[in-house]
């Protein structure tokens, strides 16, 4: 976790409000501004930026995400008729082969963990603000394959659980 509170002690920062003041708009979009170019000036971000460049200049990666494109229209097509298409699974197996030559790819994989470490950090980011605000405050989850309603989650809103 980023130390906020030492860049933005609310005392010293300009434009937040001391107790019993409010803070403007402009003001807490300003903040939120450098908040934003300190992301983007981090180390975590230059390793982001580093690895989509070498993503984005290897023949080797355009190659393989043309071909993944195709396996991915032809997939696309089988499903209009649903599994029982007669080249259904052999799509689908395309597809899964040519994301995982990708994903084999050295630049590809730190490029993911570079992003993923970047999506960790904003996560982690907006959750602090939002608990600074109120701790009932809902804040999207940073899973990628989050648990909705009806998906076995528990939560009480009567339709099957949020995760």
């Amino acid at each position: 976790m980023i130390g906020l509170t030492e860049h933005f002690p609310a005392a010293e920062a300009p434009g937040i409000a001391r107790e019993g003041e409010a803070a403007d708009f402009a003001s807490l979009m300003s903040l939120a501004y450098e908040l934003g170019e300190m992301i983007k000036q981090s180390a975590l971000a230059a390793e982001y930026v580093y690895y989509k460049d070498r993503v984005g200049r290897d023949a080797t990666v355009h190659a393989l995400v043309r071909d993944f494109a195709k396996a991915k229209e032809r997939f696309a097509e089988c499903e209009r008729f649903g599994r029982f298409h007669p080249d259904y699974n052999e799509a689908l197996d395309r597809v899964y082969e040519m994301e995982a030559r990708l994903a084999a790819i050295e630049p590809v994989k730190q490029f993911k963990e570079a992003e993923q470490a970047v999506d960790l950090l904003l996560h982690e980011v907006s959750l602090l603000i939002a608990r600074a605000v109120s701790s009932s405050i809902k804040v999207p989850d940073n899973d990628p394959n989050p648990k909705g309603c009806g998906s076995g989650g528990s939560c009480s809103c009567g339709g099957g659980g949020c995760g």
